[in-house]
């Protein structure tokens, strides 16, 4: 990926955030930093970090609604929220979830859909009434 002003922006803030924002919602947030961005270059960006591996694209969880970006490419745990927040599991936890899944899950898959797994991502779906007591 051929490094610009503009992609080094948009990097530099998604690496700083931990909110998981929209394409929307990183114009948004760098607008103000270089006025001749477009939303259509924040998308197209996007795009190009997502297939060389720099950032990762989050589907929503409903199926619905915008992809979230994380420029955090680590196996980790996302808790995908009712309102379409995404948030990072705490390390410990998100630790303990991945090391959950056996590797002969994994051996399986791969040899079930003759690919080679380069990672994990687990999302963990709330409920509408995801708040409980403790």
């Amino acid at each position: 990926v051929r490094c610009t002003r503009q992609r080094e922006v948009l990097y530099e803030a998604l690496a700083a955030t931990k909110v998981h924002p929209t394409a929307d919602e990183l114009f948004q947030m760098v607008k103000s930093r270089d006025e001749g961005l477009s939303l259509a270059t924040v998308y197209n960006t996007l795009d190009a970090f997502s297939e060389v591996g720099l950032v990762r694209r989050l589907a929503c969880a409903k199926g619905t609604g915008p992809c979230r970006f994380d420029a955090d490419t680590r196996d980790h745990v996302h808790l995908a929220m009712p309102d379409g927040r995404i948030q990072d599991v705490p390390d410990d936890l998100s630790q303990r979830l991945l090391e959950a899944i056996p590797p002969s899950a994994v051996e399986d898959l791969e040899r079930r859909m003759g690919v080679r797994v380069g990672g994990l991502t687990v999302q963990v779906v709330a409920a509408p009434e995801a708040k409980i007591e403790r």
